[in-house]
């Protein structure tokens, strides 16, 4: 094991599939000498030149597009978007094109693609570089959407992407790049679709993504010195989402917390709450709880955006709630 933090991580596995596979390229706004928006790409101009780690012009569509076209053609490109919200500028690329290419010739052409970008607020920039798109693309066939929480799930997430055959959006909370953790040395894959317990507990289960996997580890810290027993489960991927884990981790408590950092209508813990009310209705002792941003945009204001941000606080609060003690 390796200590590093999120963006090594990712770099990490951005270096080790390009020198695996020369199908692999990079490209993205900034990502050369400048090293990307938050430092990922830091080094990678450098060691792959500039035919592989490409800075296009400031079109969005363009370049997705472009890697849409690449990725016919038997390449794989990973795209950056700089700010997930800058993203819609891309949408019809990704959700007309990408993500319908497969079924309308049959499986005969794949778009072997990955689309990074920053998500999330808590950085102080604002409405236009702080929002959470998960839902609107777990929501699109064809598209598979993966958020890791951890320097070794970023890591094994990613290389995993890479790999595969249908187009990846790949989201980065911008507050997790600093989190430091282990990473396993060598090889290291994680597969999509399968949710990580990442603390078992017996009263209450808590279905955390992303930034708010290690705030619902935190609260759970807290809630034991109560006496309350928390599991924490990460999903890592929302599309495909592992309904299996997360039903049997709700009929093993009987209670369930969701969170996340999206807006709480039509949100993913919205989908989350589906399936473990359909998997384990009869299991369940009280009304699932979910905590999540509240349906404002995202304030600049610091004040105002450390208000409407769901917090570990929050997540002690409803748990209280679905234990009956709030």
């Amino acid at each position: 094991m390796t200590e590093m933090r999120v963006r090594v991580a990712i770099r990490e596995a951005l270096r080790e599939e390009m020198e695996r596979d020369d199908s692999v390229f990079l490209l993205g706004e900034d990502i050369g000498s400048f090293g990307g928006a938050f430092g990922v790409t830091k080094g990678l101009l450098e060691d792959f030149g500039p035919d592989r780690v490409i800075e296009p012009p400031l079109s969005e569509s363009g370049f997705i597009g472009s890697a849409v076209g690449a990725a016919m053609m038997g390449m794989r490109p990973i795209a950056e978007i700089m700010f997930v919200d800058f993203i819609t500028v891309a949408m019809d690329q990704i959700v007309n094109n990408a993500a319908k290419m497969s079924y309308m010739y049959d499986g005969e052409i794949s778009v072997p693609m990955v689309i990074r970008a920053p998500c999330g607020a808590g950085v102080r920039m604002g409405v236009h570089h702080s929002q959470s798109f998960e839902a609107w693309f777990a929501h699109v066939p064809g598209l598979k959407v993966v958020m890791p929480s951890t320097p070794a799930d970023a890591k094994g997430l990613l290389k995993t992407s890479v790999r595969d055959n249908d187009p990846v959006i790949f989201l980065e909370h911008k507050g997790n790049y600093h989190t430091k953790g282990p990473v396993p040395d060598g090889e290291h894959l994680v597969p999509l679709g399968k949710a990580d317990v990442k603390r078992e507990g017996r009263d209450v289960t808590v279905v955390a993504l992303g930034i708010m996997v290690g705030k619902a580890l935190a609260a759970a810290e807290q809630l034991q010195e109560e006496g309350i027993s928390v599991e924490v489960i990460d999903p890592r991927s929302l599309q495909p989402l592992d309904e299996e884990s997360l039903v049997a981790s709700a009929a093993k408590t009987g209670r369930v917390v969701i969170a996340h950092e999206a807006v709480g209508p039509y949100g993913p813990g919205a989908e989350i709450a589906a399936v473990i009310g359909n998997g384990a209705f009869g299991y369940l002792d009280r009304p699932i709880e979910r905590v999540a941003m509240p349906f404002v945009p995202v304030p600049f204001s610091p004040v105002l955006e450390d208000h409407v941000i769901p917090k570990e606080e929050h997540i002690i609060v409803a748990v209280k709630r679905v234990l009956g003690e709030a």
